[in-house]
């Protein structure tokens, strides 16, 4: 259900692109946007894990260093059947790990030292199954290819705003009313904006499901989210928004009207899906 949700998701922010284009610039607008938004992202993709690692003075580890860590990852690794990631720790103490790497040959799982000292080993395996799940997934791809979609609606926003400032204009008969153009110049940036949140909001719902059954316990796994999202709330963490998404709990604070902005899934669906997967 979560996979076809990704998919539609990723099939309306392309169609969004295509309007936004035909709206603003015409495919050559559209296509010189997608073009800047790729290479943009595409250094971002390759250096993922050493750009985010850095950002958060992530230190890797050895098996002699933080053997716990290391033989949890190694025995899901083997479950999941992938290549054995490098190990981090951040020196927090809030309660947080995260994923990244741009393939699985490359992967990197890093962990709060908060996050060590609050679980058991069992809801541990439960967080760190979930961010293998984030890698066999291949999310940091599929994140990226959002962002660059998303990023190219937003430079054709740009740009046409910057047509207008300079008195340019297409012909009428290379398509879109400027009306149109002037509401899809406000609306389609916040509209890609919403859709590649609700594509990181599916692909957490998945994770859930995939490090669950890695881990073998989804009750595990949902003590530790509740776990986590308390201890959030009570010790903040000086995270960069950017990178908020890799978090398996979002360390950025807001509700309401910010959850359609938010990158998680409220905390309280998450426990109930993973308790739904029980069978009793």
């Amino acid at each position: 259900m979560n996979m076809m949700k990704t998919v539609l998701l990723m099939t309306g922010l392309t169609l969004l692109l295509v309007f936004a284009g035909s709206a603003f610039g015409g495919k050559s607008g559209m296509m010189t946007a997608f073009i800047f938004a790729s290479i943009m992202n595409i250094g971002t993709y390759w250096f993922s894990d050493k750009i985010v690692l850095a950002m958060y003075g992530a230190k890797q580890v050895s098996y002699a260093e933080a053997p716990e860590i290391h033989s949890i990852i190694r025995e899901l690794s083997m479950r999941a059947g992938l290549p054995m990631p490098k190990v981090y720790i951040i020196d927090n103490a809030t309660p947080n790990a995260f994923a990244t790497g741009r393939n699985p040959e490359h992967a990197a799982v890093a962990v709060t030292r908060g996050i060590v000292n609050l679980l058991t080993r069992e809801e541990l395996s439960g967080v760190l199954g979930h961010e293998l799940a984030h890698i066999k997934h291949r999310d940091i791809l599929i994140g990226t290819i959002a962002a660059t979609v998303a990023g190219a609606i937003s430079m054709l926003a740009n740009m046409a705003q910057w047509s207008m400032y300079f008195g340019g204009r297409r012909d009428d008969r290379e398509g879109g009313h400027p009306a149109v153009a002037i509401i899809m110049m406000i609306l389609a940036p916040i509209a890609a904006m919403l859709i590649q949140m609700a594509i990181s909001r599916s692909r957490e719902y998945l994770a859930d499901e995939g490090g669950a059954k890695i881990a073998g316990n989804p009750i595990s796994l949902a003590k530790a989210l509740g776990k986590l999202h308390k201890g959030v709330q009570m010790m903040p963490m000086d995270a960069n928004p950017a990178t908020a998404h890799m978090f398996i709990v979002s360390p950025l604070s807001g509700g309401g009207f910010l959850t359609l902005f938010s990158t998680h899934p409220p905390i309280e669906e998450r426990i109930k899906r993973l308790e739904s997967m029980v069978r009793y």
